[in-house]
């Protein structure tokens, strides 16, 4: 028996690289044979980096940068095999992972800390980058990435305006005399799960800014601020940002790295399953493992399992979704693919006790799973 394992990471606890690694613990508890390939999937959020260096036989670099809050932390970003591609998660260094509930503030949450981890891979002479922008801290526009790639972001008396999406209302101009001299010569690709525009209802600010600390007050100063950024970017630019699906994520991230970078956004699901060659794994298997922490209506849009649900389902190979977490209708993921979806807990237990025990629970949830599916196939 062929099996292939191709999670999503549990948000705020387990890597896709350990999920997976639960899994094949309770698989092979029951059947010890099996052949498992182990593919960890991103998005473009946490792990990203991770999954594509290891398919790929590529490496990891580590180097100094600044947390969402400005602090000093040590991050790294992977070249692939290839030796020619740098890849980055913003989550490295920008992601809201990095800081507590408590210090979660997109009115001073920057994207500063991904522009250095965007100028280390060109210092070193790499110009073409895979860039993942999952699970961001931050509601900038990527006006702090842009500061720290030598733009300068200016007030109206010239002076440059403090980092985050607090100070976005005060941007008078945008000068360029000081950008990274590879900055041009780079092609960026953006890898982003979500079809959000940067402005209005669906945009950045009101979808994602509650779950970055933001008070509904905050939200309307963020809107506001985030609307007059996207202003002066089409002045300078001469490109409306603001409507492009996309553009929005990572709290407008994307629309700073469109208009700074001349980046192209594409899917991660997309990107990560080209380079890590899933769809020709999953075509030789007979049982698929996938899995994030949560599993929910919206899961069936671009999400990481609705991927390869769809994968899977070309294939005629069933698949077994695990969530931390399931919620609200998911009829829409059981046409795409998903055979059945399984939450791992195993009784009433705290989203603490939860994220504590996820790895252990993965494995016992495998295991079961595994002891109905060995029985079936010795019939």
């Amino acid at each position: 028996m062929k099996i292939v394992i191709a999670p999503d990471s549990f948000k705020e606890c387990l890597s896709a690289t350990k999920v997976a690694a639960a899994i094949s613990e309770g698989i092979q508890k029951i059947v010890p044979e099996a052949e498992i390939i182990s593919i960890p999937v991103a998005d473009g959020g946490e792990g990203t980096v991770e999954a594509l260096v290891s398919a790929t036989g590529g490496k990891i670099v580590y180097t100094p940068s600044l947390d969402p809050l400005n602090r000093p932390i040590q991050s790294f970003y992977g070249i692939l095999g290839d030796g020619k591609t740098a890849v980055i998660e913003m989550a490295a260094t920008s992601g809201i992972e990095l800081i507590s509930p408590e210090e979660r503030n997109p009115l001073i949450t920057t994207t500063y800390g991904t522009g250095l981890l965007l100028k280390a891979a060109l210092d070193e002479g790499y110009t073409n980058i895979i860039l993942g922008i999952g699970g961001s801290a931050t509601n900038d526009g990527g006006a702090g990435m842009a500061q720290a790639l030598g733009f300068g972001l200016q007030d109206k008396n010239g002076n440059s305006i403090d980092q985050g999406g607090g100070c976005l209302g005060k941007l008078y101009s945008i000068t360029h005399s000081k950008v990274h001299p590879l900055l041009s010569d780079a092609t960026i690709t953006v890898a982003c799960d979500v079809q959000n525009p940067l402005l209005g209802p669906s945009g950045a600010t009101s979808v994602y800014g509650p779950q970055k600390g933001a008070t509904p007050e905050m939200l309307e100063e963020l809107e506001k601020n985030m609307t007059h950024f996207a202003g002066i970017l089409q002045q300078k630019f001469g490109m409306n940002f603001a409507d492009i699906p996309g553009s929005g994520a990572a709290g407008g991230l994307a629309a700073g790295l469109m208009a700074f970078c001349k980046a192209r956004l594409v899917s991660g699901f997309d990107l990560v399953a080209q380079l890590t060659h899933l769809e020709d794994h999953i075509a030789q298997a007979s049982l698929i493992f996938t899995g994030e922490g949560k599993i929910d209506s919206q899961t069936a849009f671009g999400k990481t399992i609705s991927g390869v649900a769809k994968l899977a389902k070309k294939q005629q190979v069933p698949v077994i979704a695990l969530a931390g977490k399931m919620e609200d209708d998911l009829t829409e993921l059981y046409n795409q693919g998903v055979t059945s979806v399984f939450a791992i807990g195993n009784k009433p237990m705290s989203l603490e006790e939860s994220k504590a025990n996820a790895y252990q629970l993965l494995i016992a949830t495998s295991e079961q799973i595994m002891r109905l599916v060995s029985k079936r196939e010795k019939k």
